[in-house]
């Protein structure tokens, strides 16, 4: 098959004057996009590296792609997650990953917890502040977190972000608003531990066993919590995550219900805090989770004994079946040595 790729990558992003440091955060190095495209080619198929929205915009009317393997994060915007795959159903060609409405609904964390809390998954409590001199909530329960509303790689969360004061909260919403030009999400901070589980595949999908995140070489967090900063340094995932059998469960179950309840399609990541008695909160879904061999679909397939390439071979048989595009067991099949 002639596989497309659609992806954003770091070295192509030009920083403009006011953005944050983490302004490119959500896309790839060229690195990543190699290895997945060696990957793809390892089971036999062709691929044709697209890029950004904007080069799939210039070759989408002569576009020759059976499918198209999109982790493409998009520029701008609150639907920027949403631009590849709307385009691509326009012109009638498969893509991998959720649709275009799942995107745009789950990069919106207060659309998604509002999805959450309709069907009863626990996430915490919440308000939004597009104005840092509006009046505040009268029963706030410190401490707080603040954090764009629409950003993903932990972009505008910094060490400041946990606030413990009516003038602290006010301060950071400010800075939220201001340098990522959004309103800001408030939840209450979930004091204890994060995970965070994976999926892949359709009817039904499967849920991989959980993985842990260590920070500063702590398992047991507290008020620890994942950060922009600790993306590159002092934060790792471990699996097996070694938690209590019941928590397991209660972990990959939620994270199921999550990925059901905003439709995701083909590979997804749910991220958890689990607080001090052992109760776990869902705090968002990805559905264009990275793919780095150092993330945590890399650390999974260390951990489940098959190469990385096989778990990109999943993710994708998982497209091919749901299009019905053949019979192929890409996943399955065993690649090519040089890939292995």
């Amino acid at each position: 098959m002639v596989i497309g790729m659609t992806y954003d990558l770091k070295t192509e992003y030009a920083f403009k004057p006011g953005d944050p440091q983490d302004a490119n955060a959500e896309f790839d190095h060229p690195d990543t996009v190699g290895v997945i495209a060696e990957a793809i080619e390892g089971y036999g198929h062709q691929v044709v590296r697209i890029g950004s929205v904007e080069q799939l915009i210039k070759t989408l009317d002569h576009l020759r792609a059976d499918l198209v393997f999109n982790i493409a994060e998009g520029y701008h915007g609150r639907n920027r997650e949403a631009q590849v795959p709307i385009l691509l159903e326009m012109k009638g060609i498969p893509y991998s990953g959720s649709d275009g409405l799942t995107q745009a609904l789950t990069l919106d964390k207060v659309m998604t917890k509002k999805v959450l809390i309709s069907e009863g998954i626990p996430t915490p409590r919440f308000f939004v502040m597009s104005n840092p001199r509006d009046p505040l909530p009268n029963d706030l329960n410190f401490p707080l977190i603040v954090k764009p509303r629409y950003e993903g790689s932990s972009k505008g969360l910094t060490d400041r972000s946990v606030v413990r004061t009516a003038e602290a909260l006010r301060v950071q919403m400010s800075w939220v608003i201001q340098t990522y030009h959004q309103p800001a999400l408030v939840e209450e901070f979930i004091r204890g531990n994060e995970f965070t589980v994976a999926l892949i595949g359709n009817d039904p999908p499967e849920v991989l066993p959980v993985v842990r995140i260590q920070i500063d070489g702590l398992t047991e967090l507290g008020d620890l919590f994942y950060t922009f900063s600790r993306i590159s340094e002092g934060a790792k995932y471990l699996c097996p995550a070694g938690v209590p059998a019941g928590l397991e469960r209660r972990l990959k179950e939620l994270a199921l219900r999550t990925y059901e309840a905003v439709e995701c399609r083909d590979f997804g990541r749910v991220d958890f805090r689990v607080d001090q008695a052992g109760n776990p909160f869902v705090l968002e879904i990805n559905p264009l989770p990275s793919l780095s061999t150092e993330d945590v679909f890399g650390v999974l397939a260390n951990h489940l004994g098959i190469s990385y390439s096989a778990m990109i071979g999943r993710i994708l048989t998982a497209a091919i079946r749901r299009h019905g595009l053949t019979d192929s067991t890409v996943g399955e099949a065993a690649p090519s040595k040089a890939h292995r």
